[in-house]
């Protein structure tokens, strides 16, 4: 398998000091520490774009997500992602030795990387994976030009 330069996630370091220069803004101003903050809901869900000629895909992992617990909007060319996961509470009492799914509230905002038609968005969920189709405006698909002989 072949992966290309641009397939590879982008580490950001300087916003991880942003994060922390936030929280410590939080503590010092006596609204406390939250750790949720610090948590990688800030990438949750998971999700892959893609395109053809005609639309755009949106594929988000969203296990033990329902579709009536997900909302989708389209502003201008940013679509958001919202949502919550609730937590897993089982009738008798647990301690957990490993604790690695996120639950609560969660948004996610991608720029679109072209212009779509909102009116004509589709979305379905199955299997955990929400698949968004959003149709590409007619100036921005490519077009086929004859050329004319004299």
């Amino acid at each position: 398998m072949v992966i290309r330069f641009s397939d590879q996630p982008v580490f950001n370091p300087w916003l991880e000091f942003e994060r922390l220069r936030q929280e410590m803004d939080r503590i010092i101003s006596g609204r406390g520490y939250d750790p949720s903050r610090f948590s990688r809901t800030n990438v949750f869900p998971a999700l892959n774009i893609s395109e053809d000629k005609d639309n755009l895909y949106v594929r988000a992992e969203l296990p033990g997500i329902k579709a009536a617990q997900i909302e989708l909007a389209v502003e201008g060319e940013t679509l958001t992602i919202k949502g919550e996961r609730k937590p897993y509470s089982p009738a008798n009492k647990f301690s957990y030795h490993r604790r690695e799914l996120e639950y609560g509230n969660f948004s996610r905002a991608v720029t679109l990387p072209t212009k779509i038609v909102p009116d004509k968005v589709n979305a379905k969920a199955e299997n955990g994976i929400l698949t968004i189709i959003l149709p590409k405006a007619e100036e921005v698909k490519p077009r086929q030009i004859t050329v004319k002989v004299d």
